[in-house]
């Protein structure tokens, strides 16, 4: 069944049948316009079209409802303005939107702290590989590192699938880019201008050698890779 259907005209009008106007929306009975009382329909209240979700159960809440259009002259067509609605079907829909917008933040609260707590136990679980390769490096570095590797949304290499997967290489690179930043003049280099691959080249040394110092001397046993 096609809906009831108000206009907002685009000229003056009056009510053929009451003569008020100018009219700010119309029915259309056999082409004669009718102010809304005289169609039956001033008890309705106008709810503006972009809510989608407060439209539809406005229109379900209610018994009576009707489209309002206004002519596009340049488009050359009719284009929907919103709805006129029963003003308790439209408090009903308000309270059910609003229920639902209480749930869905309560719901994203719930999901940020399930967040938080894994990433409090990954960033803990990452810690303690880096102490387990690293063994004389600081606690509160590895613990700086973990957490700013394993950092959400920061594309860092903890967040990485090898990251999340305790890749030794991957936690190694972390641990390398950290000394790089914060023990060397890698920095320093850059602000001087000097080319990206060169300051690495220079700062090498440095950061291999704060690396061995943290792994610590080769126990007696430990497998070295010799024949």
């Amino acid at each position: 069944m096609d809906p009831l259907v108000v206009v907002e005209p685009l000229r003056q009008r009056r009510c053929a049948e009451c003569h008020r106007g100018p009219l700010e929306r119309m029915v259309l009975e056999f082409n004669s316009p009718r102010c809304l009382d005289c169609a039956d329909l001033g008890h309705l209240v106008f709810l503006p079209r972009g809510n989608a979700a407060l439209t539809r159960r406005a229109r379900e809440a209610g018994s009576l409802w009707a489209v309002v259009v206004r002519h596009n002259r340049q488009r050359t067509r009719y284009e929907r303005q919103g709805l006129l609605v029963e003003e308790e079907a439209l408090a009903r829909a308000e309270r059910a939107c609003l229920a639902d917008a209480e749930a869905r933040a309560r719901r994203r609260e719930r999901d940020a702290a399930r967040r938080a707590a894994r990433d409090v136990l990954f960033t803990g679980t990452l810690t303690a590989e880096i102490l387990r390769l690293f063994p004389y490096c600081p606690l509160d570095r590895a613990v700086d590192v973990a957490a700013h590797t394993s950092e959400r949304g920061s594309g860092r290499v903890g967040r990485t699938a090898a990251g999340r997967a305790l890749d030794e290489g991957a936690i190694t690179a972390a641990v390398r880019a950290s000394v790089r930043h914060l023990d060397t003049p890698y920095d320093t280099l850059l602000m001087r201008g000097v080319p990206r691959p060169e300051a690495r080249r220079r700062v090498a040394p440095a950061i291999e050698a704060l690396l061995a110092r943290w792994r610590g001397p080769v126990r007696q046993g430990t497998d070295t890779g010799a024949e």
